[in-house]
């Protein structure tokens, strides 16, 4: 039962309280277990068939009991209701089950409340411009359904036209707000990552099949935009991860804290500069062009020439780097590093390690032997591809003498086995190579199908040279990209299977709009905001001066709003002006409207005082309130004029 002050809900209300509840929660549906997302379905059906059908609400105890289930349920999924992902999960159970026992407007106005909190919690999992467009609607259809409260008997459209009206008034104040308010870094909610949030990308361990798994993924690692025209496609080595320790399987990094300068000099020319911003896949590394110069204030660096971020890429980061790709370093590198470099584990892989003694016993140089290797793989007629057969504990030998097929990371780890083999040091590099240019605006997208890996041999003065062994038999990989390399029937990535000309110049726009978002929206960081306010005007932008700025241009937006709006009532609302008409004359017969007093309080109020005249002034308010409240229409107003001029208090 409803207290007795609060006001029950109407039918109209319960449906419009319903299609919040759907509004907000199914753009999360995907995010959240699929049990939970079942749950509130069938809460939320459940309530519209009681609606439909005008059945009573279900008990409290019932509620009580599916509360606490529900909680039960959440905290077995997640083992805590404390957290971004169980506290999201709660809102929608209690979400759905409030409607279970909304019978007020009160009970209405915590559901639109809750939906309005849901709809910014959708922006915990994506940022995307779908999700932006959804949570627009969501904020639309609630803003309709807090309308719909205050006025039951409002016709849709015209709540939702009106809703329409209130968010567009608002956009100005928002765009001043967004622009001028002072950013700080990361978001203002500050909350923590999940520990089990799943992320995307390369890993910090090599082995057979480590780096496949990636060439199915369409998913964009990084862009980068060059002042000029890129690179041709065989310079373009993102170094990521140098993994020189090696267990007979796998290959890892150092275990060692990263330092604030490179271990070379930069040179003084010959740099390409260059932008690059990186989806986020929470660990701490970046991809730089070969070789990296100096590092920034945003990153460190490793002693084999490797970035990383200060802290991890849990968000999309935006640096301006340079590279130097004549540069070769590591020529003073330290014995202890070279001889690390040449570790193999007792009894691996003899076969190649037996092949490659007699290549140095054959040979006067490393070089020689080098140029050896490279001929041995080229003879070996090795095929590139995405679905190579399983091998088993002597990775390099099963792949270069028996099954000769293999993806990139089976071609680095057993080029880096023979070389350690024949003493020469050697180490595996993980990154990505390549990358497809978006004509629409220039910028070059790296995906998750770029995912690479190659060898550095370190050579007598001349320090770490990298050695590609994928491109000696699968050139076609490194000058083009990963389908004109691989035979065909090999399962390849979506974008690389639909080669249609019209699809593609959708997904160039459709990418390109998407960059923009990134850039002036989700990256609209501190650094963004002092650039763009230097460019209005702004020479000195600090908080004190953006502050003033704000409240002087949201007062002029907020003056000329109200001026616009009461010019627009004024001249749009002839009912208004016969409304207040009326009201001047009932004043002079001792009936003065109160202030806030609505029209049919005011009627019933007029119609104690004057009882011949009572009924003729409820039709006349209940007229006004569909004109004013409502969506009206011209044989309203005619009829409200008629009523007028024949009343006679």
């Amino acid at each position: 039962m409803a207290r007795p002050s609060a006001t029950l809900l109407v039918p109209a209300q319960t449906w419009w309280l319903i299609a919040t509840g759907v509004a907000v929660c199914a753009p999360l549906a995907l995010h959240v277990p699929p049990w939970l997302a079942g749950t509130a379905a069938l809460g939320l059906l459940w309530r519209a068939a009681l609606a439909w059908r005008r059945k009573p609400l279900p008990p409290r105890w019932l509620l009580m009991l599916l509360v606490v289930a529900g909680t039960a349920g959440v905290l077995w999924q997640y083992r805590t209701l404390l957290g971004q992902n169980p506290g999201v999960a709660l809102l929608i159970l209690f979400l759905a089950l409030k409607h279970l026992e909304a019978r007020s407007t009160r009970d209405g106005l915590a559901i639109v409340f809750l939906a309005f909190f849901l709809t910014l919690a959708q922006f915990f999992y994506s940022q995307v411009i779908p999700a932006a467009i959804a949570s627009a609607a969501g904020v639309l259809v609630t803003t309709a359904t807090l309308l719909a409260l205050a006025d039951p008997r409002a016709a849709p459209t015209a709540v939702l036209r009106r809703a329409g009206v209130m968010l567009l008034q608002a956009m100005p104040l928002m765009l001043l707000l967004f622009v001028l308010f002072p950013r700080v870094q990361g978001p203002l909610w500050a909350l923590p990552r999940d520990a089990n949030s799943a992320t995307t990308g390369l890993s910090d361990t090599m082995a057979p099949g480590s780096i496949s798994q990636l060439s199915q993924s369409d998913a964009i690692a990084f862009r980068v935009r060059f002042p000029d025209r890129a690179p041709p496609q065989k310079q373009l080595y993102w170094r990521g991860p140098v993994l020189p320790e090696f267990d007979g399987r796998a290959w890892r990094p150092l275990t060692e804290k990263p330092r604030e300068q490179l271990p070379y000099a930069e040179p003084e020319s010959g740099g390409l500069d260059y932008e690059v911003i990186v989806e986020p896949h929470g660990r701490h590394w970046l991809f730089a062009l070969e070789l990296p110069g100096a590092t920034t204030a945003a990153t460190l660096a490793t002693r084999d020439y490797q970035l990383v971020a200060r802290e991890p890429v849990s968000a999309r980061q935006r640096h301006l780097l340079r590279a130097y790709p004549a540069l070769q370093a590591g020529a003073d590198e330290a014995e202890s590093i070279r001889r690390r470099a040449l570790f193999l584990p007792a009894g691996s892989n003899p076969r190649i390690r037996a092949l490659a003694a007699q290549w140095r016993a054959n040979a006067k140089s490393d070089e020689e032997v080098l140029r050896t290797a490279q001929t041995f793989f080229l003879r070996q007629r090795l095929i590139y591809t995405l679905a190579p057969p399983l091998l088993g504990e002597q990775t390099a030998d099963e792949f270069l003498f028996d099954t000769k097929q293999g993806f990139c990371e089976h071609f680095s780890n057993a080029f880096a086995v023979a070389m350690r083999g024949a003493g020469i040091p050697a180490r595996v590099v993980t990154g990505y190579q390549g990358g497809e240019v978006n004509p629409v605006d220039g910028w070059l997208v790296v995906r998750q199908y770029d995912a690479h890996a190659w060898t550095e041999v370190w050579l007598a003065g001349r320090g770490w040279v990298r050695v590609d062994p994928t491109a000696i038999s699968a050139p076609t990989r490194i000058d083009f990209n990963l389908a004109a390399a691989v035979p065909a029937g090999d399962p390849l990535p979506l974008l690389m299977r639909v080669d249609l000309a019209w699809l593609r110049d959708i997904r160039f726009r459709w990418e390109a709009v998407a960059n923009t978002w990134n850039q002036w929206v989700l990256g609209y960081n501190p650094e963004r905001q002092r650039d763009l306010l230097r460019r209005l005007g702004m020479p000195q932008p600090d908080w004190q001066s953006m502050t003033a700025a704000l409240a002087t241009l949201s007062g002029l937006a907020l003056l000329a709003l109200t001026a616009w709006t009461l010019r627009q009532r004024r001249r749009r609302d002839p009912a208004l002006a016969l409304w207040e008409k009326l009201s001047r004359r009932l004043a002079r017969r001792g009936l003065a409207r109160r202030p806030a007093e609505g029209p049919r309080d005011y009627a019933q109020r007029v119609a104690a005082a004057l009882p011949q005249a009572g009924d003729d002034m409820r039709a006349i308010a209940d007229l006004y309130a569909s004109l004013r409240y409502g969506p009206g229409a011209p044989p309203l107003l005619d009829e409200l004029r008629r009523r007028m001029a024949s009343f006679r208090p």
